[in-house]
């Protein structure tokens, strides 16, 4: 049997920017998490012709012939997108699957592992780095955002989630968040944020969310993602027609909170919706007392942060990374 590398990267929740005003001199910089759900994962192999099968072929082509050609590497593989993480629901799709895709070409071909260099190549990474930062450790990561000389946004703190905390995502699939030229084209049309929300968000993130997440004071850290989540989203309402993609989600999230549930918000441009609970008995309680008219073509799944990155195994005959 040809020998196979497989990787697994999983969802990301982004929990907020937090500046995007950039009178510092630099834009964006954003906080993340990383869940243990949904996942995407890929397998790669050589053979005589090159062939990609499953969820995003097309896109998953572009990255391997952008892999192979910057390392100068034949063109014969065959990849296979096993599972994927729904595209344009706010989750990280599209970086998931292009660095599963870059560390798979690496790992195959004896290349080491460096996330930030194919993040450059395949064009993710623009704007926020927590997908990078969490495919590499997992976690919750702040990063620093965009100055003048940034290719790939620093992480500047990472932390992990309690085990026992649990996160109930909402997913209205009748929805798609915006994405390429309508995305940059909203980003472009948007007003510069004031100066004190921006540091208001910065004050959020840095005494209180990051603080709480480390005495695992889910209360606090609820309370701060809530408030910057109501920043963010008051700041991106015009381009997606107010805080949530969805109304649907909305109105799921809103009965959630009255049941309990804290850290209330939409990921990215949605249309995924979150809600943060302090255990999984509280969060299958919440799920199963939504009643039918509110949770009625929503996906709602439970699921926990993830303290890991992605993993990349390699069957017996793979070269080790040189």
């Amino acid at each position: 049997m040809t020998p196979c590398v497989e990787v697994h990267g999983t969802a990301r929740l982004h929990l907020g920017f937090l500046d995007l005003n950039g009178s510092l001199g630099r834009r964006y910089g954003s906080i993340g998490l990383s869940l243990d759900a949904p996942v995407t994962r890929v397998s790669l192999r050589r053979l005589g012709v090159t062939t990609v099968q499953g969820p995003d072929s097309d896109r998953a082509a572009r990255h391997l012939a952008a892999m192979l050609q910057h390392f100068r590497l034949s063109p014969g593989h065959d990849l296979r997108i096993d599972q994927a993480i729904p595209a344009h629901a706010g989750l990280g799709s599209g970086t998931q699957l292009a660095l599963a895709i870059g560390a798979a070409v690496r790992r195959l071909h004896g290349l080491p592992f460096d996330p930030d260099e194919d993040a450059t190549l395949l064009e993710r990474g623009g704007r926020s780095g927590v997908g990078v930062g969490l495919f590499r450790a997992g976690g919750c990561v702040v990063d620093g955002g965009h100055g003048e000389a940034t290719i790939v946004p620093p992480v500047l703190a990472r932390l992990p989630v309690p085990e026992q905390w649990r996160v109930l995502l909402v997913l209205d699939r009748s929805r798609e968040g915006l994405s390429g030229a309508v995305e940059r084209a909203a980003f472009a049309n948007l007003p510069p944020m004031a100066e004190s929300i921006a540091a208001r968000l910065c004050r959020w993130v840095l005494m209180q969310a990051l603080p709480a997440l480390a005495e695992a004071d889910l209360p606090r850290f609820g309370d701060a993602v809530t408030r910057i989540q109501q920043a963010v989203g008051d700041h991106f309402a015009p381009a997606q027609g107010g805080r949530f993609t969805s109304p649907r989600v909305a109105a799921a999230l809103t009965a959630m909170g009255a049941m309990g549930a804290v850290g209330i918000g939409q990921s990215s441009w949605g249309p995924t919706g979150f809600a943060f609970a302090p255990d999984d008995e509280t969060a299958q309680r919440i799920a199963e007392a939504l009643t039918a008219d509110v949770a009625e073509g929503l996906d709602i799944t439970i699921c926990r942060g993830l303290n890991r990155g992605a993993t990349v195994t390699a069957d017996a005959g793979v070269a080790d990374a040189r």
